[in-house]
C-alpha cells in the first residue's frame, strides 16, 4: 500500500470481527509506533496490550455510555492502551522550555499516527478514544506516579467500511508568509 492511499484511506473504525490478531502483527505496529519522532528522542512512549476480556470490559468501563466506541471495546480481539511518562519531553532541568507545557502529548500523537498507518495497511482496523476517565484507567491497569493513559485504541479486522468525512480545500487552511495570508 502506498502511503498516501493509507493516509487518505484510514478510517476510524467502530464494528470488528471476533478474529485474533497476530502476535507478530502487533508487535509490528508498536515497532512502527516506537520509531516515530519525539521530543530529544526522549521516548515517552509506553504502551500496554490488552487482551483479557475482563480487563477490556472494565476499561470499557471508562468510557462515557454514549461514547460511539463502547461497542468496540467489549468485541475487539485487542485493545492498545496508548500511555506516556510526564516530565521528561519538552523538559528541561524540571522546567518546561516553551509555552506548551510538557510535550508528552505531542509524541504520543506522533507514535498513534504511525501505529494506525500501519494497522489500516496490515488491513487492520482502530478508532482512538480520548474521551474516557483516564485515571480510572490508569488504576485498572496499575500505572505507577509519572505515567498517564493518553487513550485507548481497540484494535481488530473491520466489519464495517465505513465513508470518509470530506476535508477543505488546502487554499481554505494554508496560508503564506502570514496567518491569514493567501
Amino acid at each position: 500500500m502506498e502511503l498516501m492511499d493509507a493516509i487518505k484511506g484510514r478510517r476510524s473504525i467502530r464494528k470488528y470481527k471476533p478474529d485474533p490478531i497476530s502476535d507478530k502483527d502487533i508487535e509490528l505496529l508498536l515497532e512502527a509506533a516506537h520509531w516515530a519522532p519525539s521530543w530529544a528522542n526522549s521516548q515517552v512512549v509506553r504502551w500496554v496490550v490488552v487482551k483479557d476480556r475482563e480487563t477490556k470490559m472494565k476499561l470499557a468501563e471508562t468510557l462515557s455510555s454514549t461514547n460511539p466506541a463502547n461497542d468496540a471495546m467489549r468485541t475487539v480481539p485487542v485493545v492498545l492502551v496508548l500511555c506516556a511518562e510526564t516530565g521528561r519531553a519538552g523538559i528541561k532541568k524540571g522546567e518546561a522550555v516553551t509555552d506548551k507545557g510538557d510535550w508528552f502529548m505531542f509524541d504520543a500523537a506522533l507514535a498513534v499516527q504511525n501505529l494506525t498507518l500501519m494497522a489500516h495497511a496490515l488491513g487492520l482496523g482502530t478508532v482512538n478514544i480520548g474521551y474516557l476517565d483516564a485515571k480510572k484507567a490508569e488504576q485498572i491497569l496499575q500505572m505507577p506516579a509519572g505515567a498517564r493513559v493518553v487513550e485507548l485504541i481497540p484494535l481488530g479486522y473491520p466489519n464495517e467500511q465505513p465513508r470518509g468525512p470530506g476535508r477543505k480545500e488546502l487554499s481554505e487552511i494554508v496560508y503564506h508568509e502570514k496567518y491569514g495570508q493567501r
